[in-house]
């Protein structure tokens, strides 16, 4: 597993989840650390869940804590078109956090579907379903 390249990934997923920056940092650090001084969950072989249930549960906790504001102008969106950038932004803050958090984790982020599924409780045909329905939803509503 590259560190660095999950480091990242959980940071962007934590940015996503709680978009401000600074807070991302500090979730993000602290995943990390709380996976190092894990030596039971670090060489089960599933680290990449652990990782991002240690991280949904510390994001999840933080916005208890203080309200998620709107996505910022700033966000990385893979397209080029800045058009399409903002409808797509404006698309996703439509969305439920939790479908938000499915599409960040699966299509950025490229979470194994097994991880997945393990992190939400679904079977993988459920899983499948439910992404392909918000993807066709945002596909709609982007061509529309």
């Amino acid at each position: 597993m590259d560190i660095e390249e999950q480091y990242n990934r959980i940071y962007r997923y934590c940015y996503f989840r709680l978009r401000d920056r600074h807070r991302a940092e500090d979730i993000t650090q602290e995943t990390f650390l709380r996976w190092l001084s894990s030596d039971t969950y670090r060489d089960s072989g599933r680290t990449i869940q652990y990782l991002y249930s240690i991280a949904r549960n510390l994001c999840t906790d933080e916005g208890r804590r203080q309200h998620a504001a709107p996505l910022p102008e700033d966000l990385p969106m893979a397209s080029e078109d800045p058009l399409l950038s903002l409808a797509l932004r404006t698309e996703l803050d439509k969305l439920s956090q939790e479908d938000r958090e499915l599409v960040l984790l699966r299509v950025v982020n490229e979470v194994p579907v097994g991880v997945l599924c393990k992190l939400y409780g679904v079977s993988r045909f459920a899983l499948y379903r439910r992404l392909r329905g918000i993807l066709k939803h945002l596909r709609e509503r982007l061509e529309g």
